[in-house]
C-alpha cells in the first residue's frame, strides 16, 4: 500500500515536513494569499508532505493531503479582471440568482430544479434581508 521513499512516485522531487520547508516555496495556496498566480512554474519543484507521513520520514508521502511547492521567484502578480470581465460574470450570476416569477434578486443562487424563489414556488416568507431590495426593475450589479 505505501511505498518505501526508494520507490516514490516522482523520485525527482524532494521531500519536506511541514515547518521545514525552505524559504522560496510555497504552495498553490499561499500564493494566492500573497496576490501571486504560479506564472513562470512549470510545475511542481517539491512535495510538502502530509501530516501523517511526518512521523514516518522512511515512507514516501503518496496521500492525496500532500501538497506541491512551488518557487515565489517564478510567481507573477495575479491577472485583474477588464471592466468587460466583471459585467459578463455579472450577468451570467444575475441569470442564476434572480427569480423568473417574481423578479427579485438574491444574494445566492436559486435552484434550478424549482426555477423560482421558495416564495414564489410554495409560499414560504423569504427574509428581506436575503435579496436586493430595490423598487426599480432588476439591475445589473458588479460582484467585485
Amino acid at each position: 500500500m505505501l511505498r518505501q521513499l526508494s520507490e516514490s512516485a516522482n523520485p525527482l522531487l524532494s521531500e519536506f515536513d511541514r515547518g521545514s520547508v525552505p524559504d522560496g516555496l510555497v504552495t498553490r495556496r499561499q500564493l494566492r494569499d500573497m496576490g501571486l498566480s504560479p506564472g513562470g512554474n512549470e510545475g511542481p519543484v517539491a512535495i510538502l508532505r502530509c501530516k501523517w507521513c511526518g512521523y514516518r520520514p522512511q515512507w514516501a508521502c503518496i496521500h492525496p493531503t500532500r501538497g506541491f511547492l512551488l518557487r515565489v521567484d517564478l510567481a507573477v502578480p495575479k491577472r485583474v479582471p477588464t471592466l468587460a470581465q466583471e459585467w459578463a460574470l455579472d450577468a451570467a450570476m444575475a441569470a442564476r440568482q434572480t427569480c423568473g416569477d417574481c423578479g427579485r434578486r438574491f444574494y445566492f443562487c436559486l435552484s434550478k430544479k424549482l426555477g423560482c424563489c421558495l416564495e414564489c414556488f410554495d409560499g414560504t416568507p423569504v427574509d428581506p434581508s436575503s435579496y436586493f431590495a430595490s423598487t426599480a426593475p432588476v439591475i445589473h450589479r458588479l460582484a467585485a
